[in-house]
């Protein structure tokens, strides 16, 4: 998700998509340590996701 689609996104939205994309980062984790991920960089690349998304919620708590 780009940064300016996560500005405009509500809160609660946020912690939603928050929610999910740590059960999915769990998930890869657990399914890569079984057996290899096909791309083994979508791990990376969710980690970032949720990275853009805690610093957008951290962002608009320092705002209020």
């Amino acid at each position: 998700m780009k940064a300016t689609i996560l500005k405009d996104t509500p809160e609660n939205e946020l912690l939603d998509i928050l929610v999910s994309e740590k059960e999915k980062l769990a998930k890869m984790k657990m399914s890569h340590e079984v057996s290899p991920l096909e791309n083994p960089k979508l791990i990376t690349a969710t980690r970032k996701e949720i990275a853009r998304i805690m610093t957008e919620l951290s962002r608009r708590r320092i705002e209020i």
